[in-house]
């Protein structure tokens, strides 16, 4: 092949490659097109996480989490599918798209963020470390010896892993009320969960005695999208920047957090 169409083959090539390139970008940024085009929008929420997400007598979910949910679809102009969700399966959802995003108590860090996008917080929240008043544990390194309740997978569990000193007993469970069960059924001395979480378990079990210990994570919630659905996550910061303008966001938190919902990063 002589050298002229030996370069009209590379151009052809590199063309090629271009488009194709082209076309695999345009073909991932669809999901808010198809929002728009079906007018449906599928939702994660818990429904094993009070207040955020809970299923109440009617048997409908409800929660903050669930509020928020409407307010994003309504923004969009959209019907809404909820899709309950748990702590473990959450991301894979969206990676697999099951749904179009995640309103599901989600906390932001490094691992995530290489796997999934976040919008800008949209709700307060913090985990602790929770035990009887009885237990001496005033501080992390008082957990050594110790056993403790976590939900696998759960930005607690991350945490508790990463600060937890040698000796730690960590018991690791399936979703939020098998981690509460376990704590109340005496299998383990500490349970480390979300503020709200230990709230409505202490409330329920007052004679257990049960008492905030320590500080784990301050960690606002925020929406997952899919990698590439960067109209989307626009169209999403957009709605939660208004809502956050018009007071509504506050609102959301004060109906289910008895707080405003303060000054949330982006």
């Amino acid at each position: 092949m002589n050298t002229p169409m030996r370069k009209r083959g590379l151009l052809a090539a590199t063309l090629g490659l271009a488009l194709s390139l082209a076309t695999g970008a345009a073909l991932a940024q669809t999901a808010l097109a198809d929002i728009q085009k079906n007018k449906l929008v599928r939702i994660a929420v818990p429904t094993d996480f009070p207040p955020y997400g809970f299923v109440g007598v009617d048997m409908a979910p409800q929660g903050l989490d669930v509020d928020m949910a409407r307010l994003i679809a309504d923004k969009l102009g959209a019907k809404l599918e909820l899709v309950p969700v748990s702590s473990p399966n959450r991301i894979p959802y969206l990676q697999s798209k099951k749904v179009d995003m995640v309103i599901s108590t989600l906390g932001k860090n490094p691992e995530r963020e290489k796997v999934i996008n976040f919008s800008a917080a949209y709700s307060p929240f913090f985990q602790g470390i929770y035990a009887p008043k009885s237990l001496k544990v005033s501080s992390v390194a008082d957990l050594a010896g110790k056993s403790v309740a976590v939900t696998r997978g759960a930005i607690e569990d991350q945490e508790l892993t990463r600060v937890a000193p040698a000796g730690t007993d960590i018991k690791r469970f399936e979703d939020n009320n098998a981690t509460v069960s376990a704590y109340v059924s005496h299998q383990t001395q500490v349970i480390a969960t979300g503020v709200s979480v230990a709230e409505v378990m202490m409330q329920r079990n007052p004679a257990l005695g049960t008492e905030y210990k320590v500080l784990l994570k301050e960690s606002p919630n925020h929406i997952g999208l899919a990698k590439g659905e960067d109209a989307l996550l626009a169209k999403v910061n957009e709605i939660i920047a208004q809502a956050k303008a018009a007071g509504e966001l506050d609102k959301l938190s004060q109906k289910w957090l008895k707080r405003p919902a303060g000054n949330l990063p982006q």
